[in-house]
């Protein structure tokens, strides 16, 4: 499966106080449209395979492909069904398609009306995808699945800066410096954009500082030791108490 497996799944009574809370705010946003509590109830109940297939006829269909919650729908279902293995065989790129399908939501989704509603799904989603990505980059059979990962986070999560920073370490790595250099701009405006550091949630306060690290590391292996020095700046005064990070810092 394309996402790491782990001990991810969200508890049956907490994912359905988390949706019902956002079930409760789509409705106080969209008086006048649908919001999908069929799909909701299915998909507590853990229905992952026919939820994710009602949802697909909704984004296919005239009068409702226009709306995001069907394409976060089938993000969510196949982000679970990555993590079973009774979904393996019949759903072999079921992490992807999480991926895929989140993409695809936030497109339909610009003004973010619901996005905030689901901060533990992008939690989790993001957590899974950082893990994979990471543990591909340092293998060039990999990178482009990496590439895959990032881009994709940044995606349905432009404001999230360490994607960035990743996808543009997997693109220097992949000779692709341009796209690159494109990719670290826009990690300049999202880390400019978040302000403090500590405000971030926690998942991406982690894959930041990852990022970071491997980015100076990156940078010093071509001799560029003075830019190394310039990023990682950007998480000394939060991340001097993390062993990796002091040590990258006092190496340099």
């Amino acid at each position: 499966m394309f996402l790491a497996k782990g001990n991810f799944k969200f508890r049956s009574m907490m994912k359905t106080l988390t949706l019902a809370t956002a079930l409760v705010a789509c409705v106080a946003a969209q008086a006048q449209k649908h919001v999908y509590e069929d799909l909701l109830v299915l998909y507590v109940d853990e229905k992952y395979e026919k939820c994710m297939e009602k949802a697909l006829t909704y984004t296919e269909n005239d009068a409702t492909k226009k709306d995001a919650l069907p394409f976060l729908y089938v993000s969510m279902c196949n982000f679970e069904m990555s993590k079973v293995e009774q979904y393996a065989e019949d759903y072999p790129k079921a992490g992807r398609d999480a991926l895929k399908w989140a993409e695809k939501y936030r497109k339909k989704d610009k003004e973010k009306e619901f996005f905030n509603n689901y901060e533990d799904y992008w939690s989790s989603l993001n957590t899974m995808a950082g893990e994979t990505g990471e543990n591909l980059l340092d293998d060039p059979k990999g990178l482009s699945k990496a590439k895959y990962n990032f881009d994709a986070m940044t995606g349905y999560y432009p404001e999230n800066p360490g994607p960035w920073m990743m996808l543009a370490i997997s693109q220097y790595k992949s000779n692709l410096n341009k796209e690159g250099d494109l990719s670290m701009v826009a990690f300049d405006k999202a880390m400019a954009e978040a302000g403090d550091i500590k405000t971030l949630p926690r998942d991406q306060q982690k894959l930041l500082k990852n990022a970071l690290i491997r980015f100076a590391d990156y940078q010093i292996s071509k001799g560029m030791r003075d830019k190394a020095k310039k990023y990682a700046a950007l998480g000394k005064d939060h991340f001097m108490e993390e062993p990796d990070f002091k040590g990258l810092w006092e190496s340099l």
